[in-house]
């Protein structure tokens, strides 16, 4: 009994165990999947600000081809007080003054319509600008600097500032039209000369929730499968346990757990030092009972027996069982001869008062039983095969003295 107490355990720490790695499986999904959803949301504003600065660069190459255009003066365009250029301006009539827009001059103006409709920043830099209000930021420094070290672009988002917006930032090379401008500063064709940085406003960022929920009621399901599993599992296992030791047809215990139940009994009553008692006991003149009234009502007084013996213990520690057969035995710790033959004497009784009618069991006309009784006495050393022996002796002589009748055992028996 200990040991399948211990597999039933073994098996619920395994379904216990099963779940909290389901549990683990799941949350190790979700925590991948979440960064998966960050890095693509990332990615995704990343190309956004690369589209909007590609955009600003082919905007500046015409530009710088074209060796600048000329745009009317007026309330929104007025010279660029740092080009130097003798045809920066050109008068055309009396109400029509054009001036030269460079490729950093449109950048500021196209970043200015960009602020001011879409939220959106441009920032045209360098680590030695010609124009003030080029000097770059300490964000748009470390950037330049690094691009020097040949980073080809940063982009991040700026989780210091409220609604962290995406911050983008990549390298401007000098080409053959920026030398007009830009070949007394030093720079050379292919030179990284400065930068433009791209601040996109608050992107919506990806559900966390719909995820999380998700992948909660994943594991949710999953653990009650394992546990609708485990408790299946238990049961059929309980229910093969319950057949190993169990008499299909009386519901108490059989041959099998009686050997272990009288080995175990035996080990603790030396350890404890009491006496035991064993009592053997068969339905009278059974087979001339099947053999009249057939086998269904054969098994009928069978499980009646059965009970009359389960109901007769009174003591947690008593036990009874199908030995086989019509057989039946009993194991009464702790219980001295005296004791051993009251019990077994009770027994008797009462299935002869379950008044079950058998005619060829004469002359009582009903169903009884005969009883062996052996003791296994305090500091003996009796094994279990010798106590079994002893009783079936008794129970021989009890039917040989003309059944219905409860005999204990005495060496002159064997002899």
């Amino acid at each position: 009994m200990v040991v399948r107490e211990k597999e039933l355990e073994r098996m619920k720490g395994k379904v216990i165990v099963s779940g909290i790695l389901w549990m683990c499986l799941v949350c190790l999904s979700l925590a991948w999947n979440l960064y998966s959803a960050q890095k693509e949301h990332e990615t995704i504003a990343l190309l956004t600000a690369r589209s909007f600065f590609d955009q600003v660069l082919i905007a500046r190459r015409w530009n710088a081809e074209l060796g600048g255009v000329y745009v009317p003066i007026g309330r929104k365009v007025t010279p660029n007080p740092y080009l130097k250029d003798p045809l920066r301006d050109i008068t055309i009539n009396e109400t029509l003054t054009l001036t030269k827009v460079n490729p950093a001059f449109m950048t500021r103006q196209i970043a200015e319509i960009a602020a001011e409709e879409k939220g959106l920043k441009f920032h045209i830099t360098s680590l030695n600008p010609i124009r003030p209000e080029n000097v770059p930021s300490p964000r748009e420094e470390v950037a330049l600097r690094s691009f020097e070290s040949g980073t080809k672009e940063v982009g991040y988002f700026l989780s210091d500032e409220d609604s962290a917006p995406f911050f983008y930032m990549a390298p401007l090379q000098t080409e053959k039209g920026c030398l007009k401008c830009h070949a007394d500063q030093g720079y050379k064709e292919g030179d990284i000369r400065g930068g433009i940085s791209v601040t996109l406003p608050y992107l919506a960022s990806f559900s966390s929730l719909s995820l999380i929920v998700g992948h909660l009621l994943v594991g949710l399901v999953g653990l009650a499968a394992i546990l609708n599993f485990g408790i299946k599992l238990h049961r059929a296992y309980n229910r093969i346990l319950h057949q190993a030791v169990i008499d299909a047809l009386t519901e108490i215990p059989n041959r099998r757990s009686f050997s272990e139940t009288i080995m175990r009994e035996l080990d603790r009553c030396q350890r404890e030092n009491f006496s035991l008692a064993v009592i053997m006991c068969d339905v009278d003149n059974f087979k001339a009972y099947n053999d009249t009234y057939g086998h269904a009502k054969g098994d009928d007084c069978l499980v009646q027996v059965a009970q009359v013996l389960k109901n007769s213990l009174h003591r947690s520690t008593d036990f009874c069982a199908r030995y086989g057969g019509e057989e039946f035995v009993v194991i009464l710790p702790n219980t001295s001869k005296k004791g051993g033959l009251h019990v077994a004497e009770r027994i008797r009784r009462e299935v002869e008062n379950l008044k079950v009618v058998h005619e060829e069991s004469l002359p009582l006309g009903f169903v009884s039983m005969s009883f062996g009784v052996s003791i296994r006495e305090i500091d003996a050393l009796t094994a279990h095969e010798q106590l079994i022996k002893q009783a079936d002796a008794a129970l021989y002589l009890a039917k040989k003295n003309g059944r219905n009748r409860v005999e204990v055992f005495a060496e002159r028996m064997i002899a």
